[in-house]
């Protein structure tokens, strides 16, 4: 068989150890570190899960890589995201790693600008609003979309009632709402 395709039996022993302590060394980082990185993907998690997965794979193929090198590296990354996660508390530092709440939709209208922002348009939104039971627009007062990517709809409930406290939170950290919105 050609050296191309099918290797030497000593490098692909190396392969298969090297893949099986970067796989473990990985699940143990992961496992050692928060759940965020699987259960909720914002764009810090979905960039720590793509390096992750780079580096693995490349420490467990490449020949010239070593083990140590790529656990290093695997190591560096998951302090990083952890530093990153837990330094999202500070708001200045969120708002740098999340994107912003927005509004898609007030008092029945989508709003298309904030759609164009977030590069969705109006069928994907209303996809995802049937989905969750919406029959008509005119029965919601907002939909957010949220920094994970979620829509949160807000259900008019009748001429005058305020909003909920998280609602006027999501509403005062959204980006581009009209003030007479924010004080709701």
């Amino acid at each position: 068989m050609s050296n191309w395709l099918g290797g030497q039996t000593d490098e692909l022993v190396g392969v298969v150890g090297k893949a099986l302590l970067m796989y473990g060394t990985a699940l143990l980082g992961l496992r050692v570190t928060n759940r965020r990185t699987l259960a909720q993907w914002t764009a810090m998690d979905f960039a720590a899960a793509v390096a992750i997965g780079a580096v693995v794979g490349r420490t467990a193929i490449a020949s010239g890589q070593s083990y140590l090198v790529g656990a290093v590296a695997l190591i560096t990354l998951l302090a990083a995201h952890a530093v990153v996660a837990r330094g999202r508390r500070v708001r200045w530092i969120a708002k740098t790693v999340d994107h912003p709440v927005r509004v898609l939709l007030h008092d029945g209208v989508l709003l298309r600008d904030q759609l164009r922002h977030c590069d969705l348009t109006d069928d994907d939104v209303l996809a995802k609003l049937r989905e969750r039971g919406v029959r008509d627009l005119g029965e919601l007062r907002y939909v957010l979309y949220e920094t994970k990517g979620e829509l949160t709809i807000v259900r008019e409930e009748g001429p005058g009632t305020p909003d909920g406290a998280l609602v006027r939170i999501g509403l005062a950290r959204a980006a581009d709402v009209p003030r007479r919105d924010r004080a709701r």
